[in-house]
């Protein structure tokens, strides 16, 4: 077995989440309004709750009878002790999100529930042009600034190598607008999501790379009142612990009705 590249600076990680303040975690009380409210239409009830993440104290408030654990390398899950577990915010700074899946999964009960919500790949895109070109033209090099965040389809494709059944993973874009570059740079500081990164610059940056960088942001992509816009996509996650009740799909040609048929359509050949 290969070790995982190490994208995270734990130590790093843990110093700015001891940072972060109640009332900067908004995005953390919009994925679990999200979530809440997307157990309310699953048609079955849950009595063992696992929930991972990094502010177990903020996420406590939402479920407040789940067992909290910290989104460590190693979960401290019991397996096949859960019918439900969350994976709350912090999969985006996992050195190994595979391996946090497949324990999660391993933690379910069968036919247990598995909700996960990240930050996806479009977040702080307009702050990462940014930064890349007025680091570019300043410097002459390029430093990593913003977390390397997953692509829908690929945590799609993480559930799948974890084994989970039944899939899904869809998007949530939310536009937040800001006074400028430093007031959105002060916020994620206080959300504890600044700079992490194992490989980042371990020098101060120079003043001009973040003036260059605000005015670039300004130029680019302000909302017309002055104010500029970031974005930040909340990737959510839906699977299921394997389990012989759950639907199969069918074995293909075993169809008893044409596709034609049930649309009450005109059926023809694709041309050679």
């Amino acid at each position: 077995m290969t070790t995982p590249p190490r994208m995270t600076d734990a130590a790093a990680l843990a110093f700015h989440r001891t940072r972060a303040t109640p009332d900067a975690l908004f995005l953390h009380r919009a994925a679990a309004d999200e979530l809440e409210d997307r157990l309310i239409v699953v048609k079955k009830s849950f009595t063992d709750t696992g929930v991972v993440s990094g502010y177990p104290t903020n996420w406590s408030g939402q479920f407040p009878d789940a067992v909290h654990c910290a989104d460590s390398d190693t979960l401290s899950l019991a397996p096949g002790n859960h019918d439900l577990v969350i994976h709350a915010m912090a999969l985006h700074w996992a050195n190994d999100p595979i391996g946090q899946l497949i324990q999660c999964r391993r933690a379910l009960q069968p036919d247990g529930l598995f909700l996960g919500v990240c930050f996806g790949g479009q977040t702080l895109q307009e702050l990462r042009v940014c930064l890349a070109e007025a680091e570019t033209a300043i410097t002459g090099g390029l430093s990593p600034r913003v977390a390397p965040m997953a692509e829908l389809r690929d945590l799609g494709g993480l559930l799948q190598r974890a084994g989970f059944a039944l899939p899904v993973a869809d998007a949530m874009p939310l536009n937040v607008s800001y006074r400028d570059m430093w007031h959105l740079m002060r916020d994620l500081r206080a959300m504890g999501e600044n700079n992490a990164l194992y490989l980042r610059l371990r020098q101060p940056t120079r003043r001009a790379v973040f003036e260059r960088a605000a005015a670039l942001y300004q130029e680019s992509f302000s909302d017309g009142d002055g104010r500029i816009t970031a974005t930040f996509e909340l990737i959510f996650l839906t699977g299921w612990a394997p389990d012989a009740s759950q639907p199969k799909p069918l074995r293909p040609g075993s169809a008893q009705q044409r596709l034609s048929e049930a649309l009450n359509t005109q059926e023809s050949k694709l041309p050679v």
